[in-house]
């Protein structure tokens, strides 16, 4: 069954979301997944690709768009509409930063949720979280500290 992750930080922009996004993919990356970041949209997914260069000047997490030509030999890709096709040569996680869930999140092992201060981010996250409760799915909170 999938695991489900909470991760709830103590800053409200979107900037700082995004930001832990890019340092929680270089772990879970580091941990063997693939794993796949849901953006809300494109400009959040092209957000994210250029994110995943600049985080951290020593840092390399490669990483493609989902579609690309380099998706299929990278073990972290980007999208927004559709997951990525089941790779059974690692096991797979999904950082989701859609406001709601993919319908297609039980295919991945893993399952991370990143919540910060923003009204709108807190309001959305707590149906995820009750959606998750509801089904079944074992769910853990993170608490972090600025």
């Amino acid at each position: 069954m999938t695991q489900v992750d909470f991760y709830i930080l103590p800053d409200t922009t979107l900037e700082a979301r995004l930001d832990f996004a890019c340092r929680l993919a270089e772990t879970i990356a580091g941990k063997g997944y693939r794993l796949h970041l849901h953006a809300e949209n494109e400009a959040m997914a092209s957000d994210l690709d250029e994110r995943l260069w600049t985080f951290r000047p020593e840092a390399y997490l490669p990483h493609a768009l989902l579609g690309s030509e380099m998706a299929e030999s990278v073990a972290v890709t980007i999208g927004w509409e559709h997951p990525p096709e089941p790779n059974p040569e690692a096991p797979m996680a999904l950082l989701n930063l859609d406001p709601g869930i993919p319908e297609w999140f039980s295919r991945f092992e893993r399952v991370a949720e990143i919540i910060n201060q923003h009204q709108q981010v807190l309001v959305v996250k707590r149906e995820c979280w009750q959606t998750y409760k509801q089904r079944g799915y074992p769910v853990k909170a993170h608490q972090l500290r600025g």
